[in-house]
């Protein structure tokens, strides 16, 4: 269960609308707690990163993909979010990206680069308008599941 505010939601999908037609990245941060077998994750914030992918040369680069199919969020990015989050008192918790022209559904490079600890939010950007949003999960067999996404007010 993923908990984000309607303007954590609405930077995604403004970050998705301008990326396209490339992908789009990010690193979300917040609060994770385990109860009763389920992970219930709060957001306290969204850090957009730059799409890194045709920038890493550690990565095997895959014969016709570009940031317009792939995204990878730099090393230095990365640390540098895990100190915004540590500021705040929290951890990475999840990433988000954007499919142009494509389903919000992982593929099966998402699954096969995806960290189980981490809730994964795919915008899918329809012809430029971000249009459908979902969240997942890995499962115990690496397998995504869809993680339900509630929108709250921080004041609630």
């Amino acid at each position: 269960m993923l908990t984000v505010h309607p303007d954590q939601l609405q930077t995604i999908k403004d970050h998705g609308e301008r990326a396209y037609a490339d992908e789009c990245c990010g690193l979300l941060i917040g609060h994770s707690v385990l109860e009763e077998g389920i992970w219930h994750r709060t957001v306290q914030g969204v850090e957009p990163a730059p799409n890194a992918w045709d920038k890493q040369t550690e990565w095997p680069q895959t014969e016709g993909f570009s940031t317009t199919r792939r995204y990878a969020i730099a090393p230095e990015d990365l640390l540098r979010t895990q100190k915004v989050a540590r500021a705040l008192g929290c951890d990475i918790i999840g990433v988000y990206h954007s499919h142009p022209d494509q389903s919000a559904v992982p593929s099966e490079c998402d699954r096969k680069w995806a960290w189980p600890q981490y809730s994964y939010i795919i915008v899918s950007v329809q012809q430029g308008i971000a249009c459908d949003l979902q969240s997942w999960r890995l499962d115990e067999h690496e397998r995504f599941q869809s993680e339900t996404i509630i929108v709250k007010s921080h004041q609630q």
